[in-house]
């Protein structure tokens, strides 16, 4: 059975863009999965711990027969591959994948929240989810994205920097 799911993906650390296309490369070339869509790249601010560089962020789209803590766990691993180290908490990473929504479900484990639990709170992660999919609903939320979205308070945190013009996933990153 394919499911689709939505990952926010993160780096701040080296050459971010390529740290960004690496990761969904290896998630595509490694695992089942299928980038189906990915957003514009923004450029952001950091949130929680501030005294690092900016990041680059952006959200994919994917298509997957790997169950939710499969697909963590192939998150973890590319993570990890690509040289990311936890040791300070919302600290600079190479890279951060996240999983946001895997289809309509509710998940709340010790290894596992989805949706996000904070995803609803962050520009970063809010801007380019609606860029690409502005008409989800969230479980337990009775608006669609982009109402969300429009209520938060660090969207000027969040810069469009290098805007998706309707390329193929891999295209984007090209110079």
């Amino acid at each position: 059975m394919t499911h689709t799911a939505y990952l926010s993906l993160g780096s701040n650390m080296g050459n971010r863009m390529n740290n960004l296309k690496e990761a969904l490369k290896r998630l595509q070339g490694d695992y089942p999965v299928t980038v189906v869509n990915v957003s514009s790249v923004y450029e952001t601010d950091p949130v929680g711990y501030e005294e690092q560089d900016l990041f680059l962020n952006m959200v994919a789209q994917i298509n997957t027969t790997l169950s939710p803590y499969q697909l963590l766990e192939a998150c973890l691993q590319v993570e990890k591959g690509l040289g990311r180290k936890r040791e300070i908490h919302w600290g600079p990473r190479t890279v951060d994948l996240d999983i946001l929504l895997y289809n309509d479900e509710n998940i709340i484990t010790e290894m596992l929240v989805v949706p996000h639990p904070r995803m609803h709170e962050r520009s970063f992660v809010m801007i380019p989810l609606v860029e690409i999919s502005p008409d989800i609903l969230l479980p337990k939320f009775k608006q669609p994205l982009y109402e969300i979205a429009d209520q938060l308070s660090d969207k000027e945190g969040v810069r469009v920097w290098k805007e998706k013009n309707g390329e193929d996933v891999f295209e984007l990153f090209e110079n």
